[in-house]
């Protein structure tokens, strides 16, 4: 590789979540970032890869290496409501192989009525049969979570699943509430 090109591969990782409440939309959302722990740095929306051999590390250490303004490129959900009562849900999910040299799969994954369980589940299934159909693990959509589990850990290709969700209820109110999820990626 040039020496004078960037080095845009992310070395390591961190998951992040948050909510947020307000009378406006976009301050819900900065309100939700802000729980997050990230709302002083610039987003950039990226797709679903997880590098190889990146590492992922825990929230605390991840928010440390980060500073005010920074560039983030993350893989982010985030879900929003200003009905009173209803529960929304925003999720990563994340899916890596046995061989770190490989590069695994984050989903992102929204949902109303669904609590964070529910949302976890879907969003890992998404990132698990993203990486099974790369890997050429067979897999059966139509099985359920528990089965479709059973049938990867059975082929020995995918090392780990998990998932980051932040779900709540909308205000009671009627202000506006959103949920984000994250997964940051540390150049």
């Amino acid at each position: 590789m040039n020496s004078e090109m960037l080095d845009l591969v992310a070395k390591k990782l961190f998951l992040t979540k948050g909510k947020g409440v307000h009378e406006d939309r976009l301050t819900s959302f900065e309100y939700a970032l802000r729980d997050a722990g990230i709302a002083g740095t610039n987003l950039v929306l990226i797709s679903s890869i997880f590098p190889p051999k990146a590492k992922l590390i825990s929230r605390k250490d991840g928010l440390k290496q980060i500073s005010p303004g920074q560039i983030l490129f993350t893989i982010y959900s985030k879900n929003q409501t200003r009905e009173p009562h209803r529960m929304c849900a925003a999720s990563v999910g994340i899916a890596l192989p046995k061989d770190n040299s490989r590069y695994g799969y984050l989903s992102e994954y929204e949902s109303f009525g669904q609590n964070e369980t529910q949302a976890g589940d879907y969003a890992e299934d998404i990132a698990a049969q993203m990486l099974a159909s790369s890997l050429g693990i067979p897999f059966d959509v139509d099985k359920n979570w528990d089965e479709k589990r059973q049938q990867w850990s059975i082929s020995g290709k995918i090392y780990h699943t998990k998932n980051i969700t932040q779900s709540t209820k909308g205000d009671k109110d009627g202000k506006w509430t959103t949920v984000f999820a994250a997964a940051v990626l540390l150049l």
